[in-house]
């Protein structure tokens, strides 16, 4: 199972509107970074972990989240720690599993269907000055797919460098999700030529 992909379900969130959701996200996104204190930011990420079971995403759908985050918490924590101290790596590491983890709900309970009819909607009001709302709902939507996406592929790739004793190096990591990603944006490309939507 690909982290972050549309399950469907019944749940209160499951029917909850996208722009509600999409709303929420931005919401909590912006207010953790605007908060100091890393035991609020935990509550907040303790928040978002109890929303999956209430939403019917059971231990092993959360752990599928969470896994590809492993790697980058802990980088992150240790440039925080070595640049400030525990606390502020602390800090960062619930902020940004906070973000994730919603993103990733959002989309494991919402269409994408849905998610782009409702950003649509919500750019119509910025067309007078330029603003396409369907290159912005795409990009905007393809972001928070991609999010969990890539964490899933960093993964694999941390897995199969440590089958090859290579575990330690950042670059065996950094460089081959680097080109794995730009592959996948190729892909999408295609995809959308293929189809020919027309964005312009």
């Amino acid at each position: 199972m690909i982290a972050g992909l549309y399950i469907d379900g019944a749940s209160a969130l499951h029917r909850a509107t996208a722009g509600i959701k999409i709303l929420a996200m931005m919401a909590l996104g912006t207010g953790v970074f605007l908060i100091p204190d890393w035991p609020v930011v935990a509550v907040v990420l303790a928040t978002v972990i109890a929303l999956y079971p209430i939403s019917g995403f059971g231990p092993h759908i959360i752990w599928a989240q969470i896994k590809p985050m492993i790697w980058f918490l802990l980088i992150f924590f240790a440039v925080q720690f070595w640049l400030n101290d525990w606390q502020a790596g602390l800090l960062v590491v619930l902020r940004v599993a906070a973000i994730v983890l919603f993103a990733s709900l959002v989309t494991l309970s919402t269409k994408t269907s849905d998610m782009l009819a409702s950003l649509d909607r919500a750019m119509v009001p910025l067309k007078p000055i330029g603003v396409n709302p369907e290159k912005v709902s795409l990009a905007i939507s393809m972001v928070l797919r991609f999010i969990p996406v890539i964490a899933t592929v960093a993964s694999e790739i941390r897995d199969a460098q440590r089958a090859r004793g290579l575990d330690k190096s950042i670059l065996a990591m950094i460089v081959p999700l680097i080109i794995r990603t730009l592959k996948m944006a190729d892909d999408v490309a295609d995809a959308i030529d293929a189809r020919s939507f027309d964005l312009d």
